[in-house]
């Protein structure tokens, strides 16, 4: 029996002592990981910064603010301007299409749709999230420019309207899926008094639901213009590569993505201007994209509110 004794006591040591050994080595295991995503993106950062710095201490300031865009001329200029506009303006028809039918669908589906129904209709929609950007490209080089060709005559083949409205398709899932996880967190007593008081379902989602649940809505719409501001494969297949500064949405436009694809495909050498300029444009992105991100979670903690 002493044995026996003895010999469980020295199994529950060993037990523990393993234990003890893998509570110290997660947490450093968990630490290493975090840190591997932190150092990433410092490197990420250090190189864009470094690199696009070569290039401003070339290029004045006052040039890159200009509308004069020819990178591979004999003499290059670098205006980034039309570069902007090309980016703002298929990012605004994107979330034009995006936004409205996004939130109707969330209010749909959280509020009218039975649950039959956003069994089917949910993972129908977040199809759309699932497909290829680069098949996305083509469905608005190849179907949807020549559609609205038919419509507006005046129409080039590579245009800022056709990819800006494929890009609103593609961003419907997040909105619609964000927004409609923000709805469905409102406290069901604030739905059942509102019903109380005599209001209808749409009375309810409209000044109820709606209202509670703004800070998660507009986080939804700031990261689906992040998202498209960020997008590469549809701007560059449909919408060109012209560098003039225009505000025509019939007309070619270039993107800041577009832009850097377009010179990683080898028309700039390394060590040049050119070259240098990509990163420049990747910094710009960049800090876009970080302000957009920043700005989302800023309107999620100030309309959130205290349940």
């Amino acid at each position: 029996m002493e044995n026996q004794t003895k010999i469980r006591e020295m199994i529950q040591k060993r037990v523990k002592e393993k234990k003890r050994i893998m509570d110290k080595i997660v947490p450093l295991f968990l630490l290493l990981m975090a840190l591997i995503s932190v150092f990433t993106t410092f490197g990420i950062i250090l190189t864009l910064i470094t690199d696009a710095f070569r290039f401003f201490a070339e290029v004045p300031l006052s040039e890159v603010l200009s509308t004069d865009l020819a990178p591979l001329n004999k003499n290059p200029r670098f205006g980034f301007i039309p570069l902007f506009i090309g980016t703002i303006t298929t990012s605004l028809i994107a979330m034009l299409v995006a936004v409205p039918v996004g939130l109707a669908a969330a209010i749909y589906l959280s509020q009218f749709a039975s649950q039959r129904v956003r069994r089917l209709v949910k993972p129908m929609l977040e199809v759309l999230a699932g497909i290829p950007t680069i098949v996305y490209g083509f469905f608005a080089y190849s179907f949807v420019t020549p559609l609205l060709m038919n419509l507006i005559p005046s129409l080039e083949s590579k245009n800022a309207l056709s990819p800006g409205l494929v890009m609103g398709i593609m961003i419907i899932p997040m909105v619609a899926s964000l927004s409609e996880d923000a709805m469905n967190s409102v406290p069901e007593i604030m739905k059942e008094g509102a019903f109380g008081l005599g209001s209808t379902k749409l009375e309810v989602a409209v000044k109820v639901v709606i209202p509670a649940a703004i800070s998660g809505i507009l986080a939804s719409i700031v990261l689906g213009i992040s998202r498209a501001i960020g997008e590469t494969m549809i701007v560059t297949i449909a919408s060109g590569s012209s560098k003039a500064f225009t505000l025509d949405i019939t007309q070619s436009m270039q993107t800041m993505t577009g832009y850097i694809v377009e010179f990683t495909s080898g028309d700039a050498a390394s060590g040049t201007t050119g070259y240098y300029s990509l990163y420049a444009v990747g910094l710009l992105l960049f800090l876009f994209t970080m302000v957009m991100n920043q700005l989302a979670h800023y309107i999620s903690r100030k309309y959130r509110e205290a349940y």
